[in-house]
């Protein structure tokens, strides 16, 4: 049987140890080893865009981040229950034209009782930024 620790249900060191998981597995920029944290029939909301399923989940990371170049994510634990969490986050990223953004957003986390995720809502915005504002470097 496939788990993800620390198992539901949180307290306040268990939530800020799986964002701190999410954050850093993120920043690795490799789908597949983030596909890992959901459940196979994983529910999201990226914005617009409804993704439903592991092999989905990769699809998407894989044209995220070829768009979203030199990506570097922070995330902190906004609140927490037995097996919710929400964080606030934001990240820096380039496009293609050398054009810097920092996006802002939170997300919506739902565990199953193995620790995988199984609904993942973000709302994000972004800001044209200078590379010379960047902090997340």
């Amino acid at each position: 049987m496939e788990q993800k620790h620390p198992l539901p249900p949180f307290n306040f060191e268990t939530a800020m140890q799986k964002v701190q998981m999410a954050e850093d597995a993120w920043n690795t920029r490799n789908p597949q080893e983030v596909s890992l944290a959901y459940t196979m029939d994983t529910q999201w909301r990226n914005r617009d865009i409804f993704v439903n399923g592991r092999e989905s989940v990769i699809e998407f990371l894989t044209s995220k981040w070829e768009k979203e170049r030199d990506y570097k994510l922070k995330k902190e634990l906004w609140a927490f229950t037995d097996y919710r969490i929400a964080v606030r986050f934001e990240y820096e990223w380039c496009d293609k034209n050398g054009q810097w953004f920092r996006s802002y957003g939170n997300e919506n986390w739902e565990f199953d009782q193995d620790g995988l995720m199984s609904k993942r809502f973000a709302s994000i915005n972004d800001l044209e930024i200078d590379e010379s504002q960047r902090y997340l470097i």
